[in-house]
């Protein structure tokens, strides 16, 4: 039986380079394509895969987030992180969040099927590339208080944070979320407060360092 695959990425081109690739390697197939973190939950509700491949940074719902309730809502399915990210902080968060695997976009197709082989033996994956990553997160101990300050932040304001990053407006936020304007407005106050910012570029600047988004400043 093939393992059947969702892929994740805000770049047509890379879903379908991806798609294209994997359809050739014997025992595998792309069941569904989502261009960003929601569309990936929804397609795992739908068509319950095996693996999802997810980008971190993606409009609306991040990678980071999205596998977290995907992990937890269908532990079965296996996360393969694919990343530009090669940064400790990234590896360390999407792992804790629940991936099995993590590749920079820069490898070949031949380790992304390895990868996905692997993880579907329960075994975990990690890119030689930036093994030395996780190697130093030993060797040094915990982060510096700098990377630990977005872990403070809650899923609600991860995702009030991506959004105004991204360009939307206070309503808009607020109607994507279901919540008021006014709420959107405190949680944006508590934000700011909690990584010592003050203004929208500071925020936009920051989400993009964290990985939250890969709009322009």
């Amino acid at each position: 039986m093939s393992i059947r695959i969702v892929l994740a990425d805000d770049h047509a081109i890379v879903r379908y380079g991806l798609s294209k690739s994997i359809q050739q390697e014997e025992g595998m197939e792309v069941v569904g394509q989502a261009r960003n973190g929601l569309g990936a939950i929804d397609l795992v509700k739908e068509l319950s895969p095996d693996v999802v491949v997810m980008d971190i940074s993606m409009p609306d719902i991040n990678g980071m987030d999205a596998t977290r309730e995907i992990v937890r809502d269908f532990p079965e399915v296996k996360i393969v992180a694919l990343s530009m990210h090669s940064a400790k902080r990234f590896v360390r968060e999407m792992f804790k969040a629940g991936a099995s695997g993590y590749l920079l976009k820069d490898c070949e197709f031949d380790e992304l099927a390895m990868a996905i082989r692997t993880v579907m033996t329960g075994r975990s994956y990690l890119s030689p590339e930036i093994t030395d990553v996780v190697v130093d997160e030993y060797v040094q101990g915990p982060a510096e208080e700098k990377d630990s300050v977005f872990t403070a932040l809650t899923k609600r304001e991860r995702q009030v944070l991506q959004l105004l990053a991204e360009g939307q407006t206070t309503k808009q936020v607020g109607m994507k979320l279901n919540i008021s304007p006014k709420t959107v407005e405190a949680h944006r106050l508590r934000i700011m407060g909690k990584i010592d910012i003050d203004n929208i570029a500071q925020l936009t600047k920051y989400a993009i360092q964290e990985g939250l988004t890969s709009a322009e400043p």
